[in-house]
């Protein structure tokens, strides 16, 4: 008995050794990409040019004039900065209201058709963006809403994996707490405000987080719809900057290193919930 605890311990202790050196090496392979850029932006663009990317430090070579560009430099980079953090904002609350809600009515209430809708809301994550982007941008040109952020936001605000998400979520919320809240008079609005929201911080914080870095990284979308460029985001103002006539490679190295900042924030303000969210979201229902 004593030799089969001995020999558990052990098998626990190598999996524990296992596991570090794994993840170890899985965050040294992520990181690596990001710190050769971070370096980068210390370098002058014509270094990036020859050399390219690496992890070579040379501390004569570099400097903070990229930076002292990047902030007082004639361009638009704050522009689209700006603008995609606008939108980024705008999109996940409207992102997260409406799938909350139509995850909220599929867990909670039963209505005829719901087997068949949910269905399609499972169909569509099936389907590839590139195979929607073309009826997608024919419908926002019937609506006139080309070259507005409007016709960005819109085709989104019901996310088919935001609705699985929430709707798996939801489904171990105990249905007396709704019931509950029926007997003490609370309208179906109410019930959803005042109880089940709450409720649904973990959860709201996960996808809050996903879908920022979606928002915050989409390019092909804003691309096809965008034509004014004061309304660029930044990964299209930054793809501006490489053109057949010349690249300013020193404003998009530390352009790209900056607009790290935001998603950063981001998942601070929200880790707490995140790790509780995504786990509950991937067990329940």
């Amino acid at each position: 008995m004593a030799q089969q605890n001995v020999g558990g311990k052990t098998k626990i202790i190598w999996m524990k050794i296992f596991l570090f050196v794994f993840f170890t090496l899985l965050a040294i392979v992520i990181l690596v990409p990001f710190a050769a850029m971070v370096i980068a932006s210390f370098k002058d663009g014509k270094e990036l040019i020859q050399y390219g990317l690496n992890l070579k430090i040379e501390p004569e070579k570099m400097s903070l004039k990229n930076y002292v560009y990047l902030f007082i430099g004639e361009h638009s980079y704050f522009t689209w900065f700006i603008n995609s953090v606008f939108l980024t904002v705008v999109q996940v609350v409207l992102t997260l209201l409406v799938s909350a809600c139509v995850g909220y009515g599929f867990a909670a209430y039963n209505f005829k058709g719901k087997n068949f809708f949910f269905v399609c809301v499972l169909l569509i994550l099936m389907v590839p963006f590139e195979i929607l982007m073309l009826p997608l941008y024919n419908q926002m040109i019937g609506m006139k809403l080309s070259n507005t952020y409007t016709g960005i936001v819109l085709p989104f605000m019901a996310n088919a994996s935001t609705i699985f998400f929430f709707r798996q979520y939801l489904e171990g919320i105990p249905k007396e707490l709704i019931s509950a809240g029926r007997v003490d008079g609370a309208t179906e609005y109410g019930i959803f405000a005042r109880l089940i929201f709450p409720i649904m911080k973990p959860a709201m914080a996960s996808m809050a987080i996903l879908n920022g870095m979606t928002y915050w990284n989409n390019f092909l979308w804003p691309l096809l719809i965008l034509r004014d460029d004061k309304k660029y985001t930044l990964p299209i103002g930054l793809n501006t900057l490489l053109t057949p006539y010349g690249n300013n490679y020193d404003l998009l190295i530390v352009g790209s290193c900056f607009s790290v900042i935001p998603i950063l924030i981001l998942f601070l303000c929200f880790q707490k919930y995140f790790i509780e969210g995504m786990v509950a979201g991937a067990v329940k229902g």
